[in-house]
């Protein structure tokens, strides 16, 4: 929804972050039609597609929809996935085998394009939040409460680009107003973190409770997910450790103190519940974009995790995708054979119509031959030996994506999948490392209990036994893998290695760890850096 449309020399979201061409000081607005914001918020209507723009925005840099952002970046960047080149396809220039290697540099094309997505989008934020400061909430119809929930809303939507923007950049200017000032100053990462803190803190008891009427929006219980996972990372992020703090906010949110679906709080007894074709009925799942194949904006993770258009008759679907991502073969080895996420959760093995049966056939390395996904990434060309590695892979290398299904294209709720942030599971996780970290880092009784409930759907009744947990074999490093186990294909695992101390310093399979603490943040993209004299490039680049 188009509430106003503005023309400057760069765009006004841009501006808002005052973080392009320092040249660019004429923000003066023509406007080029007749809504504005002092003839568009007449009723709850018009605030309410106000409020839910940055949402729309926000899908492009969060979500695995497009070719990048933030998700590409922190999962690329990490252990579990990888976008190798498969025969004639997928070198893109070293984008991806940069990011795996950890040798990026500051002029990367993708890095530029993540920037310019997430601080337009926070200035989407700034500039909605402006508009609502100045509405008659009473003239639309709408309560002083309804008026003082919706700012809270918005401001602790700002308060999360910000945390997102901190996680991978780390030392960034903090504005608040579009275009000003044009050429903000750097502000070191532990300020951004007071003042997302600040924001969170002061904003999030002011929001509605989570009830499917707040699904797709920032409910309490989004708010109190967001701080859980604030204090989770303070140590790192602002080099004091909060591990109470994270304990009472993950207590709320699994307490229900900030409202909850279809009943208590409670985890989902099926694995696929967070991630079906239904998952706004999920008990467990507390934040999320509303997604709607119906309504004309569908999840479409197609491109970075379907394979060719041979493989929609093995699904029932009629997407197809690029045959991007893949699963590393070190990250598969770690579930166990009878780990029900193992057989559920990846496409692997022989791929067959879903109608027929008979074998789906390849199109490029194994044209005409039947379609056998296999754990490793690997083609050995004359002269070639070895396990493989980013530039030898093809196209049934690797385990690929199978948690979130959309259903047959005959289903009525096809591809209806909302795209989870927040779970409840993770608050689960979150309280169990922080109890373990308050205790030397050896599992108590209570944080063994909170894993358990969690692993406990993913094997069967007799498997159990030997699946569980126990104070002994809970270590800070199981919890780890375990978390990975859980979470994959979720948008996390470089924060969680980073937390852990890992993502510098730990091998995967074709990566050799750097031992340099710099890349534990992104650079800057120079473009920025030359744009605004105000900026400090962070250390290392």
């Amino acid at each position: 929804m188009n509430i106003k449309r503005y023309k400057n020399k760069l765009g006004l979201f841009l501006l808002s972050s005052g973080l392009l061409v320092s040249g660019c000081t004429d923000l003066d607005e023509t406007v080029y039609n007749q809504l504005t914001k002092d003839n568009f918020y007449n009723n709850k209507v018009e605030i309410m597609q106000g409020v839910l723009r940055p949402f729309t925005h926000m899908q492009a840099w969060l979500a695995p929809t497009g070719q990048s952002g933030y998700y590409y970046h922190s999962e690329l960047a990490a252990d579990q996935l990888a976008w190798p080149q498969k025969g004639r396809h997928g070198f893109d220039g070293g984008d991806h085998i940069r990011l795996h290697y950890h040798t990026w540099t500051t002029q990367e094309p993708r890095m530029r394009s993540t920037w310019s997505l997430m601080w337009s989008g926070l200035g989407y934020v700034n500039a909605v939040l402006e508009d609502m400061e100045t509405v008659d909430f009473a003239a639309a119809g709408m309560s002083e409460v309804e008026k003082e929930s919706i700012l809270a809303e918005i401001k602790v939507m700002r308060a999360y680009h910000y945390m997102r923007i901190m996680d991978i950049w780390g030392n960034v200017p903090i504005v608040t107003a579009v275009g000003n000032p044009v050429n903000p100053p750097t502000a070191s990462r532990a300020e951004v973190f007071d003042y997302v803190r600040e924001e969170l803190e002061e904003n999030v008891d002011l929001l509605q409770p989570l009830s499917q009427a707040l699904v797709g929006r920032v409910s309490k219980a989004a708010g109190y997910a967001m701080l859980s996972e604030l204090y989770l990372n303070a140590e790192k992020w602002s080099g004091v450790p909060m591990w109470e703090e994270c304990i009472v906010y993950s207590n709320k949110v699994i307490n229900g103190e900030g409202g909850s679906l279809n009943g208590p709080m409670r985890l989902d007894s099926d694995i696929f519940g967070p991630f079906s074709n239904t998952n706004h009925l999920s008990p467990e799942n507390i934040f999320q974009f509303a997604f709607s194949r119906i309504g004309g904006f569908t999840f479409n993770w197609a491109g970075f995790f379907a394979g060719y258009g041979n493989m929609a008759p093995a699904l029932g679907v009629t997407y197809s995708g690029n045959n991007a991502f893949v699963v590393i073969p070190s990250a598969f080895d770690k579930y166990e054979e009878n780990d029900l996420r193992k057989k559920e959760w990846f496409l692997f093995g022989p791929q067959t119509n879903l109608a027929t049966g008979a074998p789906i056939l390849g199109t490029e390395e194994y044209e005409g031959q039947p379609l056998v996904y296999v754990n490793n990434i690997r083609r050995n060309t004359e002269g070639e030996t070895g396990e493989g590695g980013m530039t030898r892979g093809e196209e049934n290398s690797g385990a690929r994506f199978h948690k979130y299904r959309s259903g047959r294209y005959t289903e009525q709720s096809y591809w209806e999948n909302h795209y989870i942030i927040y779970r409840l599971t993770e608050l689960y996780f979150n309280k169990a490392e922080a109890l373990m970290r308050q205790n030397g880092g050896t599992a108590t009784q209570e944080a063994v209990d909170l894993i358990n409930e969690s692993r406990r759907r993913a094997f069967s009744t007799g498997d159990w036994p030997n699946a569980m947990y126990t104070t002994a074999t809970l270590t800070l490093d199981e919890l780890l893998e375990e978390r990975g186990r859980e979470f994959i294909f979720e948008g996390k695992r470089r924060t969680d290695l980073i937390r852990f101390g890992k993502f510098v310093t730990e091998p995967w399979w074709d990566h050799e760890p750097s031992n340099d603490p710099n890349k534990e943040l992104f650079p800057i993209p120079d473009i920025q850096v030359v744009s605004n004299p105000n900026l400090i490039q962070n250390p290392g680049y």
